[in-house]
Order: C-alpha cells, then sequence, then structure tokens
C-alpha cells in the first residue's frame, strides 16, 4: 500500500467519523515521525472512546506487527480508549477488530483476511452504533428459518425475484 493511499484511506475515515457524530483527529505523524507510539485515529462520541489502528489494502491480507499491535494497546489502556484494528479492503467498506480477535501467525504478527473481515468484523454502522449485528445463531428458534413469511421473502432474493431494499421493506 503507497503512503499517500494510507493517507487518503485514514483521512476518509475521520470523515466517516465525524459524520457519524464522533469527535475525531488523525494522529499526526501515526507511526513515523515521533518516538512516541501513537494510534492512527482517535474517536470518541462522550460515551465511547476509540484509539484506531487503520490499515488498508487493494485485497491481499493486511498485516500488522506484533509491536504495532502492542503499542495500540499500551496507548489505549493508558489514555482510557478501546483499541480497534480498522481495515478497508477497496470495493469494501470499513471493519474493525478488538486485536484480541486477529489472527497471529507463527511470527508473533497479526492478519486479516478479506472474507474474515466481511464475515467476522464489526463493520461501520455498528462500530458507530447505527445498527447491531444479528446472527441466526442469535435469533435462535425465532429466526427466518422458523418463519414461513420471512423464508420466502429471502427465497425471492436469492433467486432475484426482489432486491434487498424490497425484502427489507416487506420485512419491516
Amino acid at each position: 500500500m503507497s503512503q499517500a493511499k494510507g493517507d487518503r484511506r485514514e483521512r476518509e475515515l475521520v470523515n466517516k467519523l465525524d459524520e457519524a457524530g464522533f469527535a475525531v483527529m488523525r494522529a499526526p505523524a501515526s507511526g513515523s515521525a515521533t518516538e512516541r507510539e501513537l494510534p492512527d485515529v482517535l474517536a470518541g462520541d462522550g460515551e465511547t472512546f476509540y484509539a484506531v489502528e487503520a490499515k488498508s489494502s487493494s485485497g491481499n491480507p493486511i498485516y500488522l506487527t506484533g509491536e504495532e499491535v502492542e503499542a495500540l494497546i499500551y496507548f489505549s489502556q493508558n489514555f482510557g480508549a478501546k483499541p480497534r484494528i480498522g481495515v478497508r479492503f477497496d470495493r469494501e467498506d470499513w471493519y474493525f477488530f478488538h486485536p484480541g480477535d486477529l489472527h497471529v501467525t507463527d511470527g508473533g504478527n497479526y492478519r486479516v483476511k478479506k472474507e474474515t473481515a466481511i464475515a467476522d468484523g464489526t463493520d461501520f454502522a455498528e462500530f458507530v452504533g447505527e445498527s447491531k449485528k444479528v446472527t441466526l445463531d442469535d435469533l435462535g428458534d425465532s429466526g427466518p428459518d422458523h418463519d414461513p413469511n420471512v423464508l420466502r421473502v429471502l427465497t425471492a432474493v436469492e433467486q432475484g425475484e426482489l432486491s434487498v431494499d424490497e425484502a427489507a421493506a416487506m420485512l419491516e
């Protein structure tokens, strides 16, 4: 990833967080021109505060060194923020992880694959509190496989007979 692209992605994240109502700042010279290890982005909404290490990739897995993650955790603990790794792959939105939820390589580094980000990451809307992820396990016996109307709507979407927006409107 080029430094310019990384800077652009960090500014994009700062702008999105600002639009979502967070007080936010991008740490100047994070990771380079200072001896202090600083997160890329600090954000808070008066109740929740985040220190975010932001990474982006065109599609390859994203790697973080053990030192980067340790520095993020250390800073977060001292600052009173929640440490998060924010990842963005081309043509995807931002996804967020607690450092403890990342895959640790044999060499002690951390890795996030695109498919892992999409499947297991916290998406932007959930990160800023606009929505909450609900899994089929969360639904238990009340899940869509137990409601014939929901199942019909989902099948129609899968077969291309309904758009996702039409299905959402029907299920409201």
